[in-house]
């Protein structure tokens, strides 16, 4: 599987600060949903600045999709990756949602028919097109990064970084983005990385990385790291809400097969318990 994202025995500090990366590599996989979790301060959103060419290393090199990140490709490092931050409202720029989503492919120079095309397609896609003529501002929480990831989709990236984006949202909001992302990611190939301290989250990622204090401690299939509740905990951070149920019920006697399930896997679970008694 190709390597799109490379990340060489990069350092980076910010000003005045305790070196936060010292000689830190990992790759990210063509296709994969990367899950990166650790506490706040541990480096996470900083690792997807500088891959974004946003921050400058200290030293190393990170390279995307065969380029170096450096001032010569930064243009082309910034096509191929579409950013989504926590508040959606730092990347509106238009006055409508519709105009915020034509922006970036006018700096492009797209031909307004091709545009006009485009734009109805991202939205039709994340579901806001019949809010195409709505002030951003005035969404609701979900509504915005859905017209955020719109922004992005109309872009054509081929890697997606969700930058805590869902942390602003209630837990409905948060799993109809990442349903979302999912369905976006299949349709279009995308590798997706997913920057954030949400458990539950990071559960749906093919492979998780866990930082902390600018380290790798453990990387490793969401299964397989939410198994060490213990080490999780002492780096502080939880465990999703499936494990915690499984734990509770090995507690009472009851074993599971296995040591981590995702949603209807644990119900299928539960639901054949029942019926065996």
């Amino acid at each position: 599987m190709k390597e799109i994202i490379q990340v060489n025995k990069i350092s980076y500090s910010y000003p005045e600060r305790p070196l936060l990366f010292n000689q830190l590599s990992l790759t990210v996989h063509q296709g994969e949903w990367l899950a990166i979790i650790g506490q706040n301060g541990s480096g996470k959103s900083t690792l997807a600045r500088l891959i974004d060419g946003l921050l400058v290393l200290n030293q190393g090199e990170i390279i995307v999709d065969d380029l170096m990140v450096n001032d010569q490709n930064i243009y082309d490092i910034r096509d191929r990756i579409g950013m989504v931050f926590q508040n959606p409202e730092d990347q509106f720029v238009g006055a409508t949602v519709e105009d915020d989503v034509a922006f970036g492919l006018e700096n492009r120079l797209v031909k307004r028919e091709k545009m006009h095309e485009i734009v109805e397609k991202s939205l039709k896609n994340v579901g806001m097109w019949d809010f195409r003529e709505r002030i951003p501002a005035n969404l609701s929480g979900g509504q915005k990064q859905r017209v955020a990831i719109a922004g992005i989709i109309a872009l054509s990236p081929k890697i997606i970084i969700l930058d805590e984006a869902t942390s602003m949202l209630d837990p409905r909001g948060r799993k109809e983005i990442l349903k979302l992302v999912r369905h976006l990611k299949e349709q279009n190939r995308l590798t997706v990385i997913s920057i954030t301290h949400d458990i539950d989250e990071a559960a749906e990622a093919d492979r998780v990385i866990v930082l902390n204090q600018g380290k790798i401690i453990d990387e490793n299939t969401p299964r397989a790291i939410f198994s060490h509740s213990k080490r999780l905990k002492e780096v502080g951070l939880d465990i999703p809400y499936t494990a915690k149920l499984i734990a509770a019920l090995v507690k009472r006697g009851i074993v599971a097969e296995k040591s981590y399930m995702d949603d209807k896997e644990l119900i299928t679970w539960i639901q054949q318990l029942v019926s065996a008694k």
